[in-house]
């Protein structure tokens, strides 16, 4: 038992006890010495992937120390740190099966790799400059290796020049964040206009100059995952156009030895961002970073360790209530989350936006980095090659596959050529429905849920776009309890990108055709014309029940919202939710109709919020008090259901403040709430849900649709 809790207590610096199984075994006199026996390569893998874990203490040390056989060596890694799942072609995971494979260790690397008592002792991407990777740099003018290479480019940087860095899981883009010029042209060259850009810093009392740092913070961001984490910013010397009017900046720490030998040696903070233009995968080698950063990058500084799979960062907020994974990739993917129950084998592929795949085998789903959109071209083949890899991986055959219910996303048609090449069935998932059991299934839930799934929208059961929806659920049915009540969107995907239209769609539902006195100075005369023509005519005006779309409107209609197209995806909540004043404020009036499925009515609200504004009340002051109308909601809802397991799922629930609200009221009234922990509130989740709701689905002979429980 000693041993056993010595494990746990005292195991490695990345390692995580899931499991202890105690047995015993027959002794025999000659074993007398603990041994590592060679693995046995004829049963089906097992095993997890392993992620890539960031710098150790002890690594970031050696390549600081004059002398040492490591130093300035942008490769060093130990068992504590280093490459795992962007090397490995196959598992086990032993060196001979990843692409360090080409690379022959010397006798000092094999000395230290054959000692027990070395922290390399097996530790597969073990590597020294006599015998490991090295850099190479070329620009226009030079062409270097090894040590000079780093030398150019931490000089190119200095001018404040882009420098196209392969890193562990793909290229990234950096370039001085002090420098105004600098991060306005790769704005430019990228096609970025607004969103935010993560800073490298060189370490933690780095970060507490620009940003405020607590002991929570800095525990995630000097951890094995070392994610991006959302601080507060401080009046600082970055350039502003590194998060434009932002609160907050994405901030890491040095991941790699390369990442901290470059940072220390500009002595500046870096902008570091994924090597790719706007809404593309990153580039994974040089020779699609030549051409497809060609235009962006003045340098190249790459490698000769092939990048099996890419991995782009994890990024992650710190709130009061534990941490918010935003984006779950390096350091906390590929990932297994133990399941309740036992499953059939699923293939499961996300949605849209924010992608995943998951493939449930033996009791677990696994699931992959974050893919990204599956708008271009270049990101439907990156799924399809993840989806493929995983099942060549775990050498799994799929007893069904899992997608999203609507017919137009590239996860679903490869959802359809995939089950159709292996001959299995294909169930279809409401997008909500596997929103709630994403979140159900990390907190081991088998029973009925409540689940309040909000978000920007997703294909419901009818056909109309969903996204502010309360879902009984139990396994692979669930039963619509309430929604938002739905209303217009004049230009159907332009006013997803343009909030001036979902408030547009609101005030044409409670002014009618007097809209147009209530919208002035949010359109041009012709603009508001043909839009309120199209209201009225109903052409190309889908209706939705989004709780996104609704925070779209409130923000236009509060003044919070950029003009005309939002820059980014989310940009106008996130101003709605920074707007907002602290403390206790009366909500607004929404209320419940009878029936089932109730419906939220928002005209109320429009009606006092609209008061409040030309009264002239603050932004901050609407802002909080539609925050409190929607907490308010939740505990309605969960009160009218007679559910005391409440599930917080989608997009929605990235908002900190909402969050908490909508937490607190619900726990104040007795219920039990369950909020996304290691997995994303976002679509990033999805896959998992997909997977959980299709297991269950194939248990019992399900169909092709897992429609909602009509009852």
């Amino acid at each position: 038992r000693a041993f056993v809790e010595t494990l746990e207590r005292d195991g490695p610096r990345a390692g995580r006890v899931t499991r202890v199984r105690v047995s015993e075994i027959p002794s025999s006199p000659s074993d007398t010495h603990f041994r590592i026996v060679a693995s046995a390569l004829d049963a089906a893998p097992r095993a997890v992937l392993p992620p890539d874990l960031a710098m150790c203490p002890a690594c970031a040390l050696e390549v600081s120390t004059p002398g040492a056989r490591r130093y300035r060596y942008p490769f060093t890694n130990c068992t504590d740190c280093g490459p795992r799942a962007t090397i490995v072609t196959s598992l086990p995971y032993d060196r001979a099966r990843t692409s360090m494979k080409s690379f022959v260790m010397c006798v000092a690397c094999r000395a230290e790799y054959e000692d027990p008592t070395d922290r390399r002792f097996h530790a597969e991407p073990i590597a020294c400059p006599d015998c490991g990777p090295t850099l190479e740099m070329r620009s226009r003018d030079v062409t270097a290796r090894g040590e000079r290479a780093l030398e150019e480019a931490i000089s190119c940087l200095r001018r404040g020049e882009v420098l196209a860095m392969q890193g562990l899981g793909g290229f990234q883009l950096l370039v001085d964040a002090t420098r105004e010029d600098a991060v306005r042209e790769l704005r430019r060259r990228k096609g970025r206009e607004a969103k935010p850009f993560a800073v490298l810093f060189s370490s933690c009392d780095d970060v507490r100059r620009h940003c405020s740092l607590s002991s929570r913070e800095e525990r995630e961001l000097t951890s094995p995952t070392a994610p991006i984490a959302l601080l507060t910013r401080r009046v600082d010397g970055l350039a502003p156009s590194v998060a434009p009017r932002q609160p907050r900046i994405g901030a890491m720490l040095p991941t790699t030895p390369l990442h901290k030998l470059l940072v220390e040696g500009v002595g500046r903070p870096l902008v570091c961002t994924s090597g790719n233009l706007s809404e593309e995968p990153m580039c994974v080698d040089i020779a699609a970073a030549s051409a497809r950063l060609a235009d962006v990058a003045d340098a190249f500084l790459h490698h000769d360790r092939e990048i099996v799979r890419p991995v782009d960062d994890s990024v992650v907020r710190v709130d009061p209530g534990g941490m918010t994974v935003l984006r779950r990739a390096r350091g906390l993917s590929p990932g297994a989350l133990s399941l309740a129950e036992a499953t059939p084998t699923v293939l499961a592929l996300g949605a849209q936006q924010k992608s995943t795949v998951a493939l449930a085998i033996h009791g677990e789903v696994i699931v992959s980095a974050h893919v990204g959109d599956l708008h271009s071209v270049d990101g439907a083949r990156l799924h399809e090659v993840t989806a493929r890899d995983m099942l060549q991986f775990f050498d799994a055959k799929p007893d069904v596959i899992a997608c999203d219910l609507h017919p137009d996303y590239a996860s679903t048609r490869l959802a359809e050529r995939l089950a159709a090449e292996l001959d299995v069935p294909l169930v279809r998932v409401q997008h909500h429905h596997a929103h709630v059991m994403a979140c159900a299934a990390e907190h081991g839930l088998t029973g009925r849920v409540l689940g309040l799934a909000w978000d920007g929208a997703g294909l419901g059961d009818d056909g109309a776009l969903w996204g502010g929806e309360a879902l009984v659920c139990e396994g692979d049915t669930y039963r619509r309890v309430a929604h938002l009540r739905p209303f217009a969107l004049p230009g159907g995907e332009a006013a997803m990108g343009e909030p001036r239209r979902a408030a547009l769609g609101l005030l044409h539902a409670v002014f009618g055709v007097e809209v147009i006195d209530h919208a002035a100075g949010m359109f041009s005369s012709s603009e508001s014309r043909t839009l309120v023509t199209m209201l009225e005519r109903r052409v190309s005006t889908p209706v939705t029940t989004s709780v996104g779309r609704l925070f779209d409107a409130v923000a236009a209609l509060v003044g919070v919202a950029p003009a005309g197209r939002i820059r980014f995806e989310g940009e106008a909540a996130m101003a709605l939710e920074d707007a907002a004043f602290a403390g206790e404020v009366a909500p607004y009036s929404m209320p419940l109709s009878d029936g089932a499925p109730a419906v939220a009515d928002w005209g109320p609200l429009v009606r006092a919020l609209l008061a409040d504004v030309r009264s002239g009340a603050p932004a901050g002051l609407v802002a909080a008090r539609f925050h409190a109308t929607l907490a308010a909601l939740a505990e309605a809802v969960a009160s009218r259901s007679g559910v005391r397991s409440v599930v917080l799922a989608g997009g929605c629930f990235q908002n900190a403040l909402l969050t908490r609200l909508v937490k607190g009221r619900l726990t104040a009234s007795g219920h039990r709430v369950y909020t996304a922990r290691d997995l994303s509130p976002n679509d990033g989740a999805l896959s998992v849900g997909q997977a959980l709701v299709a297991s269950r689905s194939s248990a019992r002979g399900g169909g092709a649709h897992v429609p909602g429980d009509p009852r």
